[in-house]
């Protein structure tokens, strides 16, 4: 396969993770086929010389639409795909409704399976190709307040590592990259999310959740090892170029520490150390 020119589908361009990995990718020579929402976010795209498309993971059609038409584009052939596109719901799982966990595994799980499904036919039938999915160290532990988005990732885990089992010998290859703390508009962005659906006032919770609305305004945790999205850009590159990608790629230090700790540690004790967290 030509290294030069190589198509790739990335979802949720506008910022961060995917802002990054887009124009990475476009400068080591892929033609990116970015996605976003807004059409400010994809003026900025086409800007920069992507070929930029209007994606909703809620919105069925949307996603039919973008690989019909990179798919004209191509003749018929892609190369990657990178799902990435996410929000975050955050609460405790006892203040969530039901329609919070339905627009969490909307966008997270249910539009991801959507892509997926329809790109896999294309690399069997051309005996090759890279799928990535942009998962979270939440879908390997579990954190306080981040039940609805760490479910999602859980099952988004589950369903790609059958995937990955099931394409074994086609020459298509799946892998997750599971980021800890990364600078990114996530916190900030699921703070609408966070409002539209948790009833503060009226939770067991309250004074816990009015720190977490402290932090969320101010664009999230701070922390020493929250790093830049460049670090899952050199772990996207390896799972793309790799004649063996890894079915996991932890990134941060926070991430790579807790999965250590679940391999070392009974489960009662995790679960304590991670509870004792704010």
């Amino acid at each position: 396969m030509d290294k030069h020119n190589r198509t790739i589908i990335v979802t949720g361009a506008s910022s961060g993770i995917g802002a990054y990995c887009t124009r990475a990718l476009k400068a080591n020579g892929w033609r990116v086929f970015a996605t976003a929402r807004k059409p400010e976010d994809l003026a900025r795209l086409e800007a920069d010389g992507i070929e930029a498309f209007y994606l909703d993971y809620c919105d069925a059609a949307s996603i039919a639409a973008l690989v019909e038409t990179m798919l004209e584009r191509t003749g018929g052939t892609l190369d990657a795909l990178f799902n990435n596109g996410a929000h975050a719901q955050a609460g405790a799982v006892e203040d969530l409704p039901m329609q919070a966990l339905r627009d969490q595994f909307e966008v997270n799980f249910f539009g991801w399976h959507d892509l997926t499904r329809r790109i896999v036919p294309v690399m069997r039938r051309q005996g090759h190709g890279r799928i990535v999915h942009c998962s979270s160290i939440l879908g390997l532990v579990p954190v306080k307040w981040r039940g609805a988005y760490a479910a999602s990732k859980h099952a988004l885990e589950g369903l790609m590592l059958c995937l990955r089992a099931e394409l074994e010998g086609t020459g298509t290859h799946v892998s997750l990259i599971e980021p800890g703390p990364i600078e990114s508009k996530m916190a900030a962005n699921g703070l609408q999310w966070f409002e539209k659906y948790i009833d503060v006032d009226n939770s067991p919770h309250r004074e816990a959740y009015q720190r977490q609305l402290e932090r969320l305004r101010a664009g999230g945790t701070k922390s020493r090892f929250k790093l830049k999205p460049d670090a899952v850009w050199s772990e996207l590159r390896h799972a793309l170029d790799s004649p063996r990608p890894r079915p996991h790629y932890v990134v941060t230090t926070p991430a790579r520490t807790g999965v250590l700790l679940k391999r070392l540690l009974p489960a009662s004790w995790l679960y304590r150390i991670l509870a004792s967290q704010a």
